[in-house]
C-alpha cells in the first residue's frame, strides 16, 4: 500500500506531507513495513510491465 493517497484522521492533510506526529508515526511504519510502500503507483505498473516483458523475452528464447 501506497501513503501518498492517505489522509489522517487527526489533522485531515495527506499522511505523505507529516504535518503531524501522527502522519509522521503512520509514514514511518508504512516505510518500514513494505519496501515499495513509498513507490508511486506509476512507477509500480512500469516495474511490473518490465519483469513481464523479461519473462517474455527469457520465454522466447528457450524455445
Amino acid at each position: 500500500m501506497t501513503y501518498d493517497r492517505l489522509v489522517c484522521a487527526n489533522c485531515a492533510g495527506p499522511v505523505s506531507e507529516g504535518r503531524c506526529r501522527v502522519c509522521r508515526a503512520n509514514r514511518e511504519r508504512l516505510q518500514q513495513e513494505s519496501p515499495f510502500g513509498n513507490m508511486n503507483p506509476m512507477a509500480l505498473i512500469a516495474l511490473l510491465a518490465v519483469l513481464v516483458a523479461a519473462l517474455a523475452l527469457v520465454a522466447h528464447q528457450t524455445v
